[in-house]
This record gives structure tokens, C-alpha cells and sequence, in this order.
């Protein structure tokens, strides 16, 4: 077995059994956190000045308390030279489900999608402004161990009905350089990378939502850290209502 196989190996097997080795918890605040999803692919040659652009989020004073930005990397670009590692088909599902929502058939990469919606900002140099924050209500994540999420939704407002929290993992400095495809020897770095993610289902309660999920071992992937992120939307809409965020202990 090669030594890099069996570095990526190693590395799968720490995030595994030490990534929630202490019990974490990550709040929101109770005014709305805007998420940012990135969808792009390691086959496009204009998706690395997107995720650069996402990258330099990481210092963004709103990050976390504004703003949950994800980068999902997409699996329709594979047959065109280069297999993306970090892409999943159910990501591709995701884009193509919050397209038709909108009333439309098309995906692409690089496609920013902020709450909910279409982002092109970013093609035409804007800034992004997220400084309306009505009241959400607050959104907590408790990782007691063994990849398990424990959510818990108090919302500013009464709704009717169950609702549907996705929760991801995020690994930050992660650096690859591809051999075939569109960007054949470049080095690319990702940040704010997806590479475990699940959903699951929030049931109502007097006064909140709660529920668990366990987290599918993540991506093998050599990083510098790791941040957890979930939002809750309705069933039939891709809108979230609440978003919450926040660095992972490091890894021992």
C-alpha cells in the first residue's frame, strides 16, 4: 500500500474516534445567520477564484455570528478528465433541488447560493451584505461523541410541522494538485470543504425542536481544522430558516 494511501487512511481513523472525543457545543445567536453555499468542482478552471474568495472568509468578523459559509463539491464535472475526491452525487442532488425550487433548470460551477437563493454578487464584484438580521431564534449543536449531533431549534416564531436540519462537516487547508482535467497541475486549496454531511428530521415540541443525527465517516483529507456547521429549513423548502457554526477543537 502506498504511504500517502496509508497517511489518508490514518487520518480518516483519527477524524473517526477523536474529532468528538470531548463534548462540544456551538450556539447561534437568535438573530438569523445567513448561509453561504459554494457549489463547485476540482474539474472547473473558474472554480478556484470562487473558493479563494470563500476562503478569505475565514477572516470575516461575521463569520459564525452572521454568516455559515459551505463549499460542496459537485460530481457532474467527473467524466471530463479528473474524479473530484471530495465531490458526492447527493450534493449534486442538493444544487439541482434548490434550482428547481427556484423555478429554474439550471446548475453550474462556480454558483454562490445565499439563503436560499441565487448569489451573483461575486461575478460582479459586490460586496456581500448580510446586515439584515431579523430575530430566527437559536440554533445549538451538542457533538457528545462517536460522530453524533445533537440539535436542538427554539424558534423566534411558532411553526407548524416538523422540520429538516442538515449538518456538515468543514475542513479548512486542504490543498490538492490534479493530474488530468482542466486544472491539470495546479495546486488547489479549499476551505470551508464539506466532507461529511448528513440530514435528519427535528420533531416539534412545546416550546422547540430537537433531534440526532450521526455524521457518515468523514472524507479522508489532510487538514489544518475543522469547524461544524447545520441549518434547519422546512421539508419542501431549501430556505434555511436558522444557521449556526463554529470551530472544532483540534485535533489531538
Amino acid at each position: 500500500m502506498r504511504r500517502s494511501m496509508v497517511l489518508s487512511l490514518a487520518v480518516g481513523l483519527s477524524l473517526s474516534t477523536t474529532l468528538f472525543a470531548a463534548p462540544q457545543t456551538i450556539t447561534s445567536p437568535e438573530t438569523r445567520v445567513s448561509l453561504m453555499e459554494l457549489y463547485t468542482s476540482e474539474g472547473c478552471d473558474s472554480c478556484p477564484p470562487a473558493e479563494g474568495w470563500l476562503a478569505g472568509l475565514t477572516e470575516d468578523e461575521r463569520l459564525w455570528t452572521q454568516l455559515v459559509p459551505v463549499a460542496f463539491h459537485v460530481d457532474y464535472w467527473d467524466e471530463l478528465g479528473w474524479k473530484d475526491p471530495y465531490d458526492s452525487h447527493a450534493y449534486t442532488l442538493r444544487q439541482q433541488r434548490i434550482s428547481a425550487h427556484a423555478g429554474s433548470r439550471t446548475i453550474y460551477t462556480p454558483e454562490f447560493v445565499l439563503d436560499g437563493g441565487e448569489w451573483r454578487n461575486w461575478f460582479n464584484h459586490r460586496p456581500l451584505d448580510i446586515s439584515d438580521s431579523p430575530k430566527a431564534g437559536t440554533l445549538s449543536l451538542s457533538a457528545p461523541g462517536n460522530r453524533q449531533v445533537q440539535v436542538n431549534f427554539v424558534p423566534a416564531s411558532p411553526a407548524a410541522g416538523d422540520l429538516e436540519v442538515t449538518v456538515v462537516l468543514l475542513a479548512f487547508g486542504v490543498e490538492t494538485r490534479p493530474d488530468t482535467g482542466e486544472n491539470k497541475g495546479a495546486t488547489l486549496h479549499h476551505d470551508f470543504l464539506v466532507v461529511s454531511s448528513t440530514q435528519g428530521v427535528l420533531r416539534q415540541g412545546k416550546d422547540r425542536y430537537a433531534g440526532s443525527v450521526t455524521l457518515p465517516m468523514p472524507v479522508a483529507v489532510q487538514a489544518g481544522r475543522y469547524a461544524l456547521a447545520a441549518w434547519v429549513s422546512k421539508p419542501w423548502d431549501p430556505t434555511p430558516l436558522q444557521a449556526a457554526g463554529g470551530w472544532l477543537k483540534t485535533l489531538p
